[in-house]
């Protein structure tokens, strides 16, 4: 079939080219021209695995191509895709559906026959009307059925979620867009992909309501999260347990900084105004919403806690920038406000993100920005991992503690286990785990050279474990390696 996608951006771009792949012809359109021209050429403005190579063969096959202007794409296409941004409007949180509207009058000039616009953008429960609206008092006459299917993408897992999806929503009462649409997702019948008829405004709340639900899930462990660590427990065990029953089950129950990326901050903000002006208050969201806010920010603190809450003057190394692993998105990435917060208490900042460096330095200055993890540990007094890359999993513990001037991990993802970093001599504060010392701090006879002078050193640290005073461990940890007490290796 003949397919339009308005709109190169994420959503887009990895629809056009897994579309394409699927046999379809395939014009992705924007009014970015740099967009385009780079396109073009075979660079991707994004970074998500396995895209580009995707729009690369399906550009050499002839199935996808982009254009700046509308008009012939739209007139020649069975289905047009409305995939333009829905960014929050700056001041009152709605979503901007400016880009939307804007669209669909174009979309209206240019029709020719029987035509499915289809917004594929996450829109609010009733946007899909106002395109029939305004199409409808552009061409009166134009022979067109609006429809909703809404896009459900994991950034750097989406061409996989596009190909292999849970479930296709689609929402429209209209037999004949039930077939074209319907034949456009044919090739996912042999995975069994279920399509999910429903009506255009319940579809449209159904991508709001699932995005929400998620936020509050990933808020709510966050929440037990900060309970575990006041009375010794672990979160990741709970999580577990919880998981375990199928009515939970374990997604999204990983403690850490609070959510970021493209949708769910938008998303939420946009569901609660939607409720706000239906009269319909969503208490459990707002409490979502802000808890997330303030949480990001709050992370700051746990670092200088570890340093009795005197940051000024250290050197904080920062691993990941972007909100999640396999992105270049740093939009209301944690490590955002986590950094301007570190900041604010006086501290340097080091930073590395193997791919959204250069997003993030349009956001924050006054950062070094390092070319490895391993630069960016020299010499600093503690490393905060914020994104659970790949990368930062296999990290060399002995090198890592060797380059640092002082061995404190505070681990915002739970990345490693607390007793292995212990054994390599790190103070290691994780999110939602009880606050241990390092190895040596439990058995002075664990060959990690101390020596006679640091006797009376090392029974402090023995009974600031004792007593969980987790805060002094960092910086007498500091002074024994500073005077060379803890030996190399």
């Amino acid at each position: 079939m003949r397919v339009a996608i308005i709109g190169a951006g994420y959503v887009g771009l990895v629809s056009g080219a897994c579309l394409a792949d699927f046999g379809h012809e395939v014009v992705c359109v924007d009014s970015d021209s740099a967009k385009i021209e780079a396109l073009k050429q075979g660079e991707i403005p994004i970074y998500e695995p396995g895209l580009q190579d995707l729009v690369r063969s399906n550009v050499k096959e002839a199935r996808l191509s982009f254009a700046t202007a509308l008009e012939e794409p739209v007139r020649a296409a069975d289905v047009v895709f409305i995939a333009v941004g829905t960014p929050s409007r700056r001041g009152d949180g709605h979503a901007d559906l400016s880009y939307v509207y804007a669209v669909a009058r174009d979309i209206a000039a240019a029709v020719d026959g029987f035509t499915v616009v289809v917004t594929k953008s996450t829109v609010p429960v009733g946007t899909g009307d106002e395109v029939e609206r305004i199409i409808r008092e552009v061409r009166p006459n134009a022979d067109v059925v609006v429809a909703s299917n809404p896009e459900f993408l994991r950034e750097g897992a989406a061409i996989h979620d596009f190909k292999h999806p849970d479930r296709i929503v689609v929402g429209t009462d209209d037999q004949r867009a039930k077939t074209v649409i319907a034949e456009i997702y044919r090739p996912l019948n042999l995975n069994q992909s279920p399509i999910f008829y429903t009506t255009r405004r319940t579809a449209e709340l159904i991508k709001y309501a699932a995005n929400a639900f998620l936020a509050t899930k990933i808020t709510f462990i966050n929440e037990i999260a900060d309970l575990c660590e006041r009375v010794g427990a672990d979160v990741q065990e709970v999580a577990r347990g919880m998981g375990l029953d199928n009515r939970i089950g374990a997604k999204f129950l990983h403690a850490g900084p609070g959510f970021g990326g493209s949708c769910f901050p938008k998303d939420v903000r946009a569901l609660i105004k939607t409720a706000q002006d239906h009269d319909i208050p969503l208490r459990i969201l707002e409490a979502v919403a802000a808890v997330n806010d303030t949480r990001k920010r709050a992370m700051a603190r746990k670092v200088s806690a570890v340093f009795s809450g005197v940051l000024r003057g250290r050197t904080v190394a920062v691993l990941g920038l972007t909100f999640k692993p396999n992105t270049d998105d740093v939009r209301e990435a944690p490590s955002l406000p986590l950094i301007t917060a570190l900041q604010d208490m006086g501290a340097r900042v080091r930073a590395f993100d193997p791919a959204g460096m250069k997003r993030a330095q349009t956001l924050l200055k006054d950062v070094t920005y390092c070319d490895s993890a391993y630069d960016c540990v020299e010499n600093v007094d503690v490393l905060v991992i914020a994104t659970e890359w790949e990368q930062f999993r296999a990290l060399d513990l002995e090198r890592l503690r060797d380059l640092m001037a002082c061995p404190v991990v505070v681990d915002l993802r739970n990345v490693y286990r607390p007793e292995e970093m212990h054994r390599y001599g790190f103070a290691y504060a994780g999110v939602g785990r009880p606050l241990a010392a390092p190895a040596f701090a439990h058995d002075p006879f664990l060959a990690i050279g101390l020596t006679s002078e640091g006797a009376h050193q090392r029974a402090e640290l023995v009974e600031a474990t004792r007593v969980g005073a987790t805060t002094c461990w960092a910086s007498q940890l500091c002074n024994a390696k500073n005077e060379n007490v803890v030996s190399k290796g």
